[in-house]
């Protein structure tokens, strides 16, 4: 008997409050260790109307030029005017970090993990990138917003921004696409009469200059509905209007939803926090178990104590997809793959300032020189083993 399920999965752009705080998180960890690959960050971040603040526990022999950092985050980003709302040049930014607790940096410091919880990884068979089709769009769809607004296709489209995009799976696959959401700051010239609510042609050119240029036409359904900024009108956007907080978008970081979310969020932390590395480690396992044949969907958990070096649980789960046994899988990752921190980090080569690039669009599916958790170089070991 056929059955159907539909799955949802959202993507915010760089200019969302919350990410604009994961960027600025993360640069100031790239700062750390391009001057010191020793150094210690758990760096947070909050921003709101006119103003942002960075605190956190950083150790480090380096120095870092907080208000050159952030500045430069925000240009970059594209809140470069005050009738965005928030402008590089005259935000206020508050500087409130301190020094990690030497409690657990004499624990960290001998190879034990930086944290305790379960870190998960995910991939599976449904696209080139090993990753669900929902949040692989939806990244594309923001990263396209992105794109026409800097590119000045669309000149009138703001920094912030959101999309979703609903796929109904027949059997497991996924068939097509039933809805699409975006969400999109703007200016006021592409307001109605009633200035309450776009324009019908503004809805048209959304469409067709970032929906269709990045989604195959042969995966949207008959039926596709597609709500181009729902509440009408979007121009008061990013700090002005809502809040940010690094590591507020863990699912748009990770998977869309499809699995659950281990451990905690990634951003502003160095790698000797497994809640980052050991996440990109399981990634990186999951993804050469499917691209090895091994299974058509593939969830990696490792499971730390704060202080201890190797994880004291492996589990797999193929969900029936598996050609050979879970727990078979389970012996082929202790055999082939470095677990403890110290061996994550030598293995993904994380002592490198390549954070703030993957604090948005996501962490995983991303076929880029830095992401070496994207790798597929032990598929022919796995093959051999299984």
């Amino acid at each position: 008997m056929e059955s159907t399920h539909l799955v949802t999965s959202e993507s915010v752009t760089e200019g969302h409050p919350d990410k604009i705080c994961d960027q600025v998180s993360d640069a100031v960890l790239d700062e750390v260790i391009r001057q010191d690959k020793n150094g210690r960050v758990a760096c947070e971040t909050f921003v709101t109307a006119g103003m942002l603040i960075v605190g956190g526990e950083i150790t480090t022999t380096g120095f870092v030029d907080v208000q050159r950092v952030v500045r430069e985050i925000i240009k970059n980003i594209g809140y470069d005017n005050p009738k965005l709302g928030f402008d590089y040049k005259t935000c206020a930014i508050l500087n409130s970090i301190g020094r990690q607790s030497p409690d657990i940096a004499q624990g960290v410091d001998v190879g034990g993990a930086g944290d305790q919880g379960t870190m998960i990884g995910y991939a599976c068979d449904e696209t080139s990138e090993l990753m669900p089709l929902p949040i692989i769009l939806a990244h594309k769809l923001t990263k396209r917003l992105a794109e026409v607004r800097k590119k000045k296709i669309l000149p009138y489209i703001g920094p912030d921004g959101k999309s979703q995009v609903t796929v109904e799976y027949r059997n497991g696959k996924p068939i097509k696409v039933n809805t699409i959401v975006i969400s999109t700051q703007h200016t006021e010239e592409i307001l109605d009469k009633t200035g309450n609510k776009i324009t019908e042609k503004a809805k048209s050119e959304i469409i067709e200059k970032v929906v269709k240029p990045v989604i195959d036409k042969n995966l949207l359904s008959e039926k596709i509905k597609y709500f181009v900024n729902p509440t009408g009108k979007f121009v008061v956007g990013g700090p002005q209007c809502d809040t940010g907080m690094t590591g507020r978008k863990i699912v748009v970081d990770t998977y869309g939803g499809i699995v659950p979310h281990g451990g905690g969020a990634f951003s502003g932390k160095d790698p000797t926090k497994v809640d980052r590395s050991a996440t990109y480690m399981a990634r990186y396992i999951a993804k050469n178990i499917v691209a090895a044949g091994l299974a058509e969907k593939c969830m990696v958990e490792l499971s730390y104590v704060i202080g201890v070096a190797e994880p004291v649980a492996v589990s797999v789960s193929t969900f029936g997809t598996g050609k050979t046994d879970d727990n078979k899988i389970v012996e082929l990752i202790k055999k082939h793959f470095e677990l403890s921190p110290k061996g994550i980090i030598q293995t993904l080569n994380l002592l490198r300032p390549i954070y703030c690039k993957t604090a948005a669009y996501g962490h995983f599916g991303r076929e880029e020189k830095e992401f070496t958790w994207e790798k597929t170089d032990k598929t022919e070991v796995l093959k051999k083993g299984r």
